[in-house]
């Protein structure tokens, strides 16, 4: 059938490589809102955002009802959220943030991540100071206007609106306006979108890179491999870097 075939064939096993990772991330996220404040999302704001994520990457109701089910069981593992902060290769400052039942085995996964691939796991504060965490707000923008938005939303918290195209697991393209916020602005911020029944797609808390390295095309894609092996890690829920 050809390169093309095979081409399109590796785009989109990634791209489903990339939705089974999101319900293993959003199926634990759930868990965790649920464990720490019950299974009401009318009460719960962080089990609320879990289930908004889990729709935005069309994740199937069963499946969030049934990760909803088993966090309110006792037989449910423990989660603890661990930060894992480093260098990879050529200065790039990583941050990893992960979502564990065994520490040891996550922390022995990270270190061993991070040393073949031409890094080193380092000590707390030793990255993490060249981040801001910010709220980041993924909004379908349909029917939007992004300087009307923007207007509106600025006494709420937001700092930076913006508009990016992404690809679906099915390859099409979608249009987004991003609306970030400080880290103290997450929640009003959430509660202006909620009020204006806007289609939030996303609601995260990240972090955004102070400054970034510039790379050549090898530099970089030796950094990305690295970064590939994190994100491949089934404890591993987000990483942050500061490659240009």
């Amino acid at each position: 059938m050809g390169r093309a075939f095979e081409f399109r064939k590796g785009r989109k096993m990634k791209r489903w490589d990339r939705m089974s990772k999101d319900f293993t991330r959003i199926g634990k996220e759930i868990v965790m809102a649920v464990k720490e404040s019950g299974p009401n999302p009318d009460t719960n704001a962080r089990l609320r955002t879990a289930m908004q994520n889990a729709k935005g990457v069309n994740m199937p109701k069963d499946r969030v009802e049934a990760a909803i089910k088993r966090a309110t069981g006792k037989d449910e593992k423990d989660y603890q959220e661990v930060v894992y902060e480093g260098y990879g290769p050529h200065g790039v400052a990583i941050v990893v943030e992960t979502a564990t039942d065994n520490p040891t085995r996550t922390v022995s996964n990270v270190r061993m991540y991070f040393n073949r691939g031409n890094g080193a796991l380092g000590t707390a504060g030793s990255s993490d100071y060249t981040f801001t965490r910010k709220g980041v707000f993924k909004l379908d923008a349909a029917g939007l206007d992004r300087d009307e938005l923007e207007l509106e939303l600025i006494d709420f918290g937001a700092e930076d609106v913006y508009e990016t195209t992404e690809e679906d697991e099915h390859g099409a393209e979608h249009q987004y306006i991003v609306v970030e916020s400080a880290f103290t602005d997450f929640g009003q911020l959430q509660k202006a979108l909620d009020g204006k029944g806007l289609n939030v797609v996303s609601a995260t808390l990240q972090r955004v890179p102070n400054t970034t390295v510039s790379l050549t095309d090898e530099q970089a894609e030796e950094v990305e491999k690295l970064i590939e092996k994190f994100e491949e890690d089934d404890d591993v829920q987000a990483v942050y870097h500061t490659m240009g």
